[in-house]
Parts: structure tokens; C-alpha cells; sequence
């Protein structure tokens, strides 16, 4: 299911297409091969901006943990 989440968007081929699919709607071995020879400053980015939007998130649902 993609859910298209996270905004952070690479072209993957799955059978006979490509498409574009969100970062956390991919499967672990896309994710491992997108992320074979990024830098550790790109991999901060992408952990910074999935923060942000879990931030969102819990203010979109009104989550508070007590």
C-alpha cells in the first residue's frame, strides 16, 4: 500500500513500470539499494525530514504522551 507519507519521493521499478514511490512506502531492499553509497549527511536530512513529519503527525492526531 503506498501511503505517500513522508514527501521524500525516488523512481523504483516494480515488475514492467517505474513509478514514484515514497520513501517510507518502500520495500527494505529499495530502501537498502537507494541508500548504497549515500553520505551520512544525506541519511541526517532524510531522518531530520521524517521527523518533522512524524512531528506533524502528532500534531495533526493530537497526540500527547504523559
Amino acid at each position: 500500500m503506498n501511503r505517500n507519507l513522508d514527501g521524500i519521493y525516488f523512481r523504483v521499478q516494480r515488475g514492467d513500470k517505474y513509478e514514484n514511490i515514497c520513501f517510507s512506502d518502500l520495500t527494505d531492499e529499495e530502501r537498502e539499494q537507494i541508500g548504497k553509497g549515500r553520505s551520512a549527511e544525506w541519511w541526517k536530512s532524510v531522518a531530520c525530514h521524517l521527523a518533522d513529519v512524524l512531528i506533524a503527525l502528532g500534531e495533526q492526531l493530537d497526540l500527547v504522551m504523559e
